[in-house]
């Protein structure tokens, strides 16, 4: 079995095996459907604020945040520590505080104008080297952007999009979550991106845990070389 997992996998065999656990995740989670856009500079910032933190807590440092400085250029005027003092629910405050403004202070050094919609226009390849060169932003944030505020098929591969895909075989055991981005993006037709992200964030969550997998509840455990490997112990 690990000569199994470790044998490298041609793109075919790779979208083949997407293309199956695609079918399981719509069926038990779905259907899904993204919510209308938001603006895609707003979720830049919030996805910057969920970094190393949970949902909730991120919500609430974002909604402080927008209450105090309704205009991102009144945040961007802002003093840091104010900016800090509104993030604190997010953690990482000292770190997030700057970085928020840096990030605004350089879309407006390209752009001349606090706004990202252009990005909606773009070569999906030129939208996503347009965010990553952004100091302190990568593939999942810059993933997180287009899919979620602009409808862009980009996969984002938070952590349990990374765990359950190595599980199941999806993905080398040691490619890495940056390096997964494109494989998986790659394997799944654009319709099919952001119902693929949610259901295995939702299954990662619910069934495929980091400590003590719920293998015998699991819709994908025909599918999973994990399980088979736990079987066969």
């Amino acid at each position: 079995m690990q000569q199994l997992m470790d044998a490298p996998m041609t793109p075919d065999a790779q979208r083949e095996r997407v293309q199956a656990v695609y079918v399981r995740l719509n069926a038990a989670y779905g259907p899904l459907r993204a919510p209308p856009g938001d603006d895609p500079l707003a979720e830049l910032i919030g996805t910057i604020l969920s970094q190393s933190t949970t949902d909730s807590n991120s919500g609430r440092a974002y909604a402080r945040l927008r209450a105090l400085y309704p205009s991102w250029e009144e945040v961007l005027d802002a003093p840091e520590d104010e900016i800090y003092a509104a993030i604190k629910p997010a953690g990482l405050g000292r770190m997030k505080a700057p970085r928020i403004k840096q990030t605004l202070r350089e879309v407006l050094r390209r752009r001349g104008e606090l706004k990202l919609d252009f990005l909606g226009e773009l070569p999906l390849a030129d939208a996503k080297r347009w965010l990553t060169s952004l100091d302190g932003i990568g593939l999942k944030t810059a993933a997180c952007v287009l899919l979620f505020a602009l409808g862009r098929p980009a996969l984002p591969v938070d952590t349990h999009v990374h765990r359950v895909s190595r599980r199941l075989g999806l993905i080398a055991p040691r490619v890495s979550a940056e390096r997964a981005h494109d494989q998986l993006e790659a394997a799944l037709e654009p319709e099919q991106v952001y119902t693929f992200h949610v259901a295995m964030i939702r299954h990662g969550r619910r069934v495929c845990h980091a400590q003590r997998p719920a293998c015998a509840a699991c819709v994908l455990r025909e599918l999973c070389e994990y399980a088979a490997a736990q079987h066969a112990q």
